[in-house]
């Protein structure tokens, strides 16, 4: 039988249940409101731990580096990642512009004949310019400079006009009274050949020469050359380059030839 005062079976648990919810969420809240705090709590320990980083970090670094300018700084620690870059030494200048030194007790020698009419001919001697353009002393036709074997110093140096006048005895005789033990270098510039006569080719060939009787017209040739001793045999004591049309260097000139060495002294 039902009394007046019954409720349905669902009502029974509606209360308990709203009762149990606020609970839960007021707990909740708190837990939150914990949660809340210790995350701000852990992100200003955070920050503070950073920043004292930073500060040791930036302090480490100033000790590091030097009092230098600002500029300085910044382009070194922009070169830190860049390749090194390795400069090779300038190679140090030998005797009469040799690739490499000639040994002890020799004599450096280098020979350039002339190229066209401007490129003068020349003769160095243990790093002496002895005929050139600078000295004065170089023209036309066949060089000459003559120096003393046994002490190096030039005997004198002349040049034989080949091309025009009458020089061909003049420079005979010139290289029959040069003295023994004497060095002799020859180059030619412009042209060594036209008025050059038998007997200078054959005075010149008594010292050495195998290319004296092939000089042509406008030839460019050099010559080393020994009175009273003998030229170690290995040694380069001779060029010569024919002028060619179709593959002249100067309009009209072949491309200028050069010889170099080292003479050694005590010959005999």
């Amino acid at each position: 039988m039902q009394g007046s005062h019954s409720r349905p079976w669902w009502c029974l648990f509606g209360k308990n249940d709203t009762r149990e919810r606020a609970t839960l969420q007021s707990k909740n809240g708190v837990w939150s409101h914990h949660l809340e705090t210790g995350i701000g709590i852990f992100k200003a320990l955070l920050f503070i731990f950073s920043s004292l980083c930073a500060w040791y970090s930036g302090y480490l670094l100033a000790e590091l580096i030097p009092d230098v300018p600002l500029s300085n700084t910044l382009y070194n620690i922009r070169s830190i990642g860049e390749r090194p870059v390795l400069k090779a030494p300038v190679p140090k200048r030998q005797k009469c512009d040799h690739w490499s030194p000639c040994p002890p007790d020799t004599y450096a020698y280098r020979l350039l004949s002339g190229g066209g009419l401007d490129k003068y001919a020349k003769i160095c001697f243990e790093d002496e310019m002895l005929l050139g353009e600078k000295t004065g002393n170089v023209a036309r036709g066949i060089n000459i400079a003559v120096v003393d074997y046994e002490t190096g110093k030039v005997i004198s140096t002349k040049y034989f006009d080949m091309y025009e006048g009458d020089n061909s005895e003049p420079m005979t005789k010139f290289i029959q009274s040069i003295p023994s033990k004497s060095l002799l270098f020859m180059v030619t510039h412009d042209d060594g050949s036209h008025k050059l006569q038998a007997q200078a080719k054959d005075a010149i060939e008594a010292l050495g020469s195998k290319e004296i009787k092939n000089i042509k017209f406008r030839s460019s040739w050099v010559f080393v050359a020994a009175k009273g001793f003998e030229l170690p045999s290995e040694m380069e004591r001779e060029k010569i380059n024919h002028s060619d049309q179709s593959r002249n260097r100067y309009s009209g000139w072949p491309a200028e030839i050069q010889i170099e060495g080292c003479i050694p002294k005590g010959l005999r």
